[in-house]
């Protein structure tokens, strides 16, 4: 491969900015073609960005020059679109969830495996300087043994800011199959795989209102808890406990926690690529109030170039090229997809379920990846 990868977008909704504005910056990579069923919005995508081609989805599919292809649709289209991409003999690279039922997801991974092709899942956020930063950081012992995490996400809900945010409160939905892919692939990256989770669940209303845009006092239902607590336990140990919710007036979002023998880490939201990084070690001494306390916070410098989403997709692009293993793998995918499931079941059962799915440690990118170099 002497010449940028060609790619296809399929799906070009409110996500499809963020890709478009990466994936046309960077070098390895073109985007040749937007498809979407409403093919205006495909087209006005297309004009925006200067992509050659758009219209339907076959437009996509049926490129002899497009090998991989971005599945933007929503989570209960994801496999189906992404079997039709396999089934076109592209590699697939999709939002996440990797699906909304383990069967489903199983056997598109299965599916690609015998058309070998390859299939990458979001988020790629994980691979951005701020959590290879931070994997980097732990690995040098830099806060000893990693113990336990704590991790937050809270607020009102995106009906304040989605023009059509039903499918967000459908199933494969809500707070924790839309945010918890950010939070949970994080924690498998510093942990490793999940081996048992417990939860408790609940409704804050049983409908929503749309607030924005056309569908503006629309009511939807909610059909999954919009507030979701989480313990996990992780085959290597480690702990962590999480909160998930679109209940709160409080905004607290972001937050991620590694506790170690030597002191706490704090990485940056998951949701994005980069952003502060820092160690706060224990009292040296006993503080009595009304004293401050007053404890040592050290700033760990992020390393790596800062961008987007599409960054997982150019370095599937490039392991393409050189015949070894991306990051963000469909197999990655599916075990945060069962554990999020599986954090489901217990909310139902209120015990703790084991979580049947494994990987291997997942990969690191290195400080020196460039997305903006041209190497193909």
């Amino acid at each position: 491969m002497a010449n940028p990868i060609g790619v296809g977008i399929i799906g070009a909704g409110n996500i499809s900015d963020q890709y478009l504005t990466n994936l046309t910056s960077f070098p390895d990579v073109r985007v040749l073609a937007i498809g979407d069923l409403l093919e205006d919005r495909a087209r006005a995508q297309a004009e925006k960005y200067a992509v050659p081609k758009a219209g339907g989805v076959d437009v996509v599919l049926d490129d002899p020059d497009i090998q991989i292809v971005v599945n933007l649709t929503i989570p209960a289209s994801h496999v189906p679109v992404s079997e039709a991409i396999i089934a076109a003999g592209k590699h697939v690279w999709s939002e996440k969830p990797i699906g909304t039922g383990r069967d489903e997801a199983r056997g598109m991974l299965e599916k690609a495996d015998a058309a070998g092709v390859r299939v990458g899942i979001a988020p790629d956020t994980v691979l951005g300087p701020g959590v290879q930063t931070a994997k980097r950081a732990i690995a040098r012992g830099d806060i000893g043994r990693p113990l336990f995490a704590t991790t937050t996400f809270q607020w009102q809900g995106p009906e304040i800011f989605h023009p059509d945010p039903a499918f967000l409160y459908a199933r494969g939905g809500g707070p924790l199959l839309d945010m918890g892919p950010y939070y949970v692939s994080t924690l498998v990256h510093v942990f490793g795989p999940v081996a048992a989770v417990a939860a408790l669940g609940l409704k804050g209303t049983e409908s929503r209102t749309v607030q924005v845009g056309p569908l503006a006092g629309t009511e939807f239902p909610v059909e999954v808890p919009s507030t979701i607590s989480v313990l996990m336990q992780f085959e290597q140990g480690g702990q962590a406990q999480s909160l998930y919710s679109t209940d709160s007036p409080l905004r607290r979002q972001g937050i991620v926690e590694i506790s170690g023998t030597e002191g706490t880490l704090v990485i940056p939201d998951p949701n994005t690529f980069g952003g502060e990084i820092t160690i706060t070690r224990a009292l040296t001494e006993m503080v009595i109030p009304p004293a401050p306390i007053v404890q040592r916070v050290d700033d760990v410098a992020q390393e790596g170039v800062l961008t987007g989403r599409g960054l997982g997709l150019l370095d599937m692009a490039r392991s393409i090229r050189d015949g070894r293993p991306h990051i963000a793998t469909g197999e990655f995918g599916y075990h945060v997809l069962d554990t999020l499931l599986s954090i489901e079941e217990a909310v139902e059962s209120r015990g703790f379920v084991t979580v049947d799915s494994t990987i291997a440690e997942a990969g690191s990118l290195g400080a020196d990846f460039d997305p903006y170099a041209a190497t193909l």
